[in-house]
C-alpha cells in the first residue's frame, strides 16, 4: 500500500492505547457452548484459530464467566482457575503465531440467564438437582413467566462479583490477551442492574439511573486498575431493551459519558436481550443508529454490530461517521474469509498465512500485499 488516503476506511489501522489494529474489522464474540467445566478445548482452538487467520483486526472470544455460576450454561467458557488459564494461553499463542489479529476476551456474568441449556437444547432452565446452580440477579424477578425467580444478590455477594471480574482480568492478562471487553449487554448480570425492569433494588445499586449504573462503573474501574495501562478495555452495551420503561439509548449515552471520563477504549453497541418479550425489527444495519448516536454524542471509539454483511455496507458506515469499528458474528461463521473478499471488492489488503497465499484472487493479486502480487501462476504444483 502507498497513499493512506487511498486505502478504504475498512482497511485503515486504528490505535487503541499501545495496540494497533490492522483494520476496522472485528469478529464479534459468539458463544460455542462447547467447554468442559469452563475450560477451552480443541473446538475453541480450531474455531478461534480459523477466525484469527481471517484477516480481521480484532477477534473477541465469547462471553466467559468470571465464576462457575457466572456462566450461561454448563458448557460455557469460564476463567476462574489455572487449568482454564493454561488452555486460553494455548489459543492466544496459536492466534498470535499464525495471524496479526489482536485477541480480546469478553468477561461476563450471566445472572438470571445462567444455569440454562444451550440453544439447540431449548435454553431450558437447569435445576440444581440436575446439575444446575443458583441464579443470582439484582432483584428476584424471573427472566420470563413460568421460570423460577432468581435470588437477589446481597451487598457482600455484589462485592465478590467485582472481585471475580478482577481475578478473571488478571488471568486474561497472564494468558496473553491483547484486550478485554466487559459484557454489560444482552440481558446478562450487568445489564440486569442497568435496566429498571430487572433492577428494583432500594439500596445504592437500584432506583435512580446513577445507582443502576453503579455496579457496571465499579466493575470497569476495578478491572481497569489491574488491567495493564498499555492494553485497551472496552464495554458492550445493549443500547435499548426494546421494552417500554426499560433501558434505552438516552441512558446508554449517559453511562458512556461516565465511561469516557474513565478513558474507556471502545463501546460495542448492540441491543435487546433482557427479556424474550422484546419485539425487535431486525433488518440490515438495524443497530447502527445506536452506535452512531453514541459516537456523535460522546466521541468514544464505537463499534457497530448487527446484520452487517456486505463490504460496501461496512465501508459506508465508517465513511458516514456512524462507527469506528465493524463487528460481525454469524457472517463470519458463514464466510470465515469475509475480510479477504472485502479487500478484493474494496481495494484493501489483509494479512494471510503463507500456506494460503496461492488462493489470492487472480483479478486482485495485491490483496495479500507485495508477496501476493509477486506470485504468478507460472508454478504448476
Amino acid at each position: 500500500m502507498t497513499d493512506q488516503n487511498k486505502v478504504p476506511s475498512l482497511f485503515q489501522p486504528l490505535n487503541l492505547r499501545e495496540t494497533t489494529l490492522e483494520n476496522r474489522i472485528v469478529v464479534a464474540p459468539m458463544c460455542q457452548y462447547s467447554a468442559t467445566d469452563g475450560t477451552p478445548n480443541d473446538w475453541h482452538l480450531m474455531h478461534i484459530g480459523n477466525l484469527a487467520i481471517s484477516g480481521a483486526g480484532m477477534v473477541i472470544m465469547e462471553a466467559t464467566g468470571v465464576s462457575a455460576e457466572g456462566r450461561i450454561t454448563p458448557y460455557c467458557l469460564g476463567l476462574y482457575n489455572e487449568t482454564q488459564t493454561e488452555q486460553f494461553t494455548r489459543i492466544v499463542e496459536f492466534a498470535h503465531q499464525h495471524s496479526h489479529a489482536k485477541m480480546v476476551l469478553q468477561l461476563s456474568h450471566a445472572g438470571r440467564k445462567g444455569s440454562a441449556m444451550p440453544p439447540w437444547a431449548g435454553r431450558k432452565f437447569i435445576a440444581k438437582d440436575d446439575g444446575g446452580w443458583t441464579q443470582y440477579a439484582p432483584s428476584a424477578i424471573p427472566l420470563a413467566e413460568g421460570l423460577p425467580a432468581p435470588t437477589e444478590l446481597t451487598p457482600a455477594q455484589i462485592k465478590q462479583i467485582k472481585l471475580d471480574f478482577v481475578a478473571s482480568a488478571e488471568r486474561a492478562n497472564a494468558a496473553g490477551f491483547d484486550g478485554l471487553e466487559i459484557h454489560a449487554a444482552h440481558g446478562y448480570l450487568l445489564h440486569q442492574f442497568l435496566s429498571p425492569l430487572s433492577n428494583q433494588r432500594t439500596d445504592q445499586y437500584g432506583g435512580s439511573l446513577e445507582n443502576r449504573m453503579r455496579l457496571t462503573l465499579e466493575v470497569f474501574d476495578a478491572v481497569r486498575a489491574v488491567w495493564p495501562s498499555t492494553k485497551p478495555l472496552g464495554v458492550r452495551f445493549s443500547a435499548t431493551d426494546h421494552l417500554e420503561n426499560g433501558w434505552d439509548i438516552e441512558q446508554t449515552v449517559t453511562i458512556c459519558h461516565e465511561l469516557k471520563q474513565r478513558h474507556v477504549d471502545w463501546v460495542d453497541v448492540s441491543s435487546s436481550g433482557l427479556s424474550p418479550a422484546a419485539k425487535v425489527d431486525v433488518h440490515p444495519g438495524y443497530q447502527v443508529p445506536f452506535a452512531e448516536r453514541v459516537k456523535a454524542e460522546t466521541g468514544i471509539t464505537t463499534m457497530a454490530v448487527g446484520m452487517i454483511t456486505e463490504p460496501q455496507q461496512a465501508e459506508d458506515i465508517l465513511n458516514n461517521q456512524q462507527a469506528d469499528l465493524i463487528a460481525m458474528a454469524r457472517e463470519f461463521l458463514y464466510n470465515p474469509r469475509w475480510p479477504w473478499h472485502a479487500a478484493a471488492e474494496l481495494g484493501g489488503q489483509v494479512h494471510y498465512p503463507d500456506q494460503y497465499l496461492r488462493c489470492r484472487p487472480w483479478v486482485r493479486n495485491d490483496v495479500f500485499g507485495e508477496k501476493g502480487s509477486a506470485l504468478r501462476e507460472t508454478q504448476s504444483n
